[in-house]
């Protein structure tokens, strides 16, 4: 099982350091008040595509409720974990086991694209989350309590067209949320979107993730948006787990302090070493 870590160096000699585990120490993780989420244990997990093996033997334990981020180099085989847990490709070799019975509406998936069905308004969007409950009689009740959880109850009678992009994000989260997942998958949801609508979107991840205590699993290539939001940050290079940190700040965080950009630029540092070496 992997043990989640956080450096215990001076924040000068972190951020000039890309191995920092042999300095490591165990630290307490935080979580949500209430937590619905599941556990999540991976053993031996290999993944290839014809010749390319994407994934090298991944084992990892995640608490139930936590959030953890997922970085690396572009084809490093994060998407490609994420799409495993979310069981939307099978695996090769391994096992991935969640702590309970697991239902189809149990675990859900955020892409970068809305995806949102252009010929129908927002709050229908919404209820395609709820699967084979939308004839349900409350399913409108539980679109609209959706809508109102991202913001956006004023924009229920309204088309994808003339949303903009954070808004079809908003929509599509809603969607993701309509069906009060246990396991939420994020593949890099705010990739397309500017700068502040970004951090944005960043906080309404933050506070649904509390509000609701769902796993959450965020793929990213920002390394600032991974320690700014997660409990923990994987580094995954050459199909393995290189990294695994715990970011132990307080919530909410201070985007641009010194300890949250100590653990930034250890991260990148790791990074930019692994493609020194490709």
């Amino acid at each position: 099982m992997q043990t989640a870590l956080r450096t215990s160096l001076p924040e000068t000699e972190l951020a000039s350091r890309a191995n920092f585990a042999p300095h490591a120490r165990v630290v307490r993780e935080e979580r949500p008040a209430q937590t619905i989420g599941l556990p999540l244990s991976i053993s031996g997990l290999r993944k290839s595509f014809g010749d390319n093996e994407v994934l090298r033997g991944i084992d990892l334990h995640i608490p139930a409720g936590q959030f953890v981020a997922i970085v690396g180099k572009s084809g490093c085989g994060k998407s490609t974990l994420l799409r495993l847990i979310a069981g939307l490709d099978k695996i090769d070799s391994g096992s991935i086991s969640f702590g309970d019975e697991v239902r189809t509406e149990d675990i859900r998936v955020m892409f970068q694209e809305p995806r949102l069905l252009p010929w129908a308004r927002v709050l229908s969007n919404v209820e395609v989350g709820l699967g084979r409950d939308r004839a349900s009689k409350d399913a409108h009740a539980r679109a609209e309590k959706a809508l109102t959880e991202v913001g956006l109850a004023d924009k229920r009678d309204q088309w994808p067209s003339v949303l903009s992009g954070g808004q079809k994000q908003r929509v599509a989260l809603g969607r993701a949320l309509v069906s009060r997942p246990r396991v939420l998958a994020f593949d890099e949801p705010l990739g397309a979107l500017d700068a502040l609508t970004r951090i944005s979107m960043q906080r309404l991840l933050e506070r649904v993730w509390r509000d609701q205590g769902f796993t959450a699993i965020l793929v990213t290539h920002d390394v600032a948006e991974a320690v700014a939001l997660a409990d923990r940050v994987l580094v995954i290079d050459e199909g393995r787990i290189a990294h695994d940190v715990v970011v132990n700040t307080a919530r909410p965080r201070e985007r641009g302090s010194a300890e949250l950009a100590a653990l930034e630029g250890s991260i990148l540092s790791h990074l930019l070493s692994a493609d020194d070496r490709t």
